[in-house]
């Protein structure tokens, strides 16, 4: 009998291999956006001094994804939690891994807070464009048009108002100087690890870093795999993927 060769699979040190396959939906884009973050931390060998904390929704099943000193917290206060650790111990390096309603609905008074203070973070914010993990409902990112469980004939902006920008919000009143935002897509996943990597640069030498990033839904979206590519390009039409502010992020 042809003996079966198996290669085991090629993890960040920083992942949590006793995990076993992930707790998150079929197509979901926080696998991607958690790995992505873990051969960051790995390029930059810090993964003993990372703490990580998570929201609630769907980025809390990132709680034991990444080996990685973890905490989770209330909806919406993963940020103070984290920059309260940073401020306890300096050599921390600090980052709050959230959704889009945690970062920019109730959550949002924290976030701009730690943007116009420069808490020595990274704010990490996955955008979906819906609340994923209730069920699909409206969220601050919704795009116009979009339908979800909350807007069944599109999200109407007259009454809704426009959805909200986070990257351009930040970018708006956080310190040119000490601050590196940007916004990056699960669609360019060199490019998303790069732009983490220049994020916990900037903290290292610090300052605060926001990164926005364009993620998939596709079980909440009710897309298949060529429509769900083509929903993220929509996305990315409508928020620019690009850094906004550089900050400190060279070495």
């Amino acid at each position: 009998m042809a003996e079966v060769l198996t290669l085991p699979p090629n993890l960040p040190k920083s992942q949590n291999a006793e995990v076993g396959a992930s707790k998150f939906c079929p197509g979901c884009g926080h696998g991607i956006t958690l790995k992505a973050l873990a051969n960051a931390v790995d390029e930059l060998d810090i993964k003993q001094k990372t703490v990580f904390g998570c929201d609630i929704g769907c980025s809390l099943l990132s709680w034991n994804y990444l080996d990685l000193d973890t905490v989770q917290t209330h909806h919406g206060r993963t940020t103070p939690v984290i920059y309260g650790v940073t401020r306890a111990n300096p050599e921390a390096i600090g980052i709050a891994y959230m959704g889009d309603g945690g970062g920019l609905a109730i959550g949002s008074q924290h976030l701009v807070n730690a943007a116009v203070r420069s808490e020595r973070m990274m704010i990490v914010l996955v955008n979906n464009t819906n609340y994923g993990m209730t069920g699909g409902q409206m969220s601050p990112t919704t795009m116009p048009g979009q339908k979800t469980e909350t807007t069944p004939y599109g999200r109407d902006c007259e009454v809704t108002g426009r959805p909200a920008k986070g990257a351009e919000m930040v970018a708006a009143i956080a310190n040119p100087e000490k601050s590196f935002v940007a916004r990056s897509s699960v669609s360019n996943v060199r490019k998303l690890q790069s732009t983490f990597k220049k994020g916990l640069i900037n903290v290292q030498n610090g300052g605060f870093s926001f990164i926005e990033v364009l993620s998939i839904c596709p079980l909440n979206w009710r897309t298949n795999n060529v429509d769900t590519l083509e929903r993220l390009k929509t996305m990315e039409e409508f928020f620019e993927v690009k850094e906004f502010l550089q900050g400190k992020s060279e070495q």
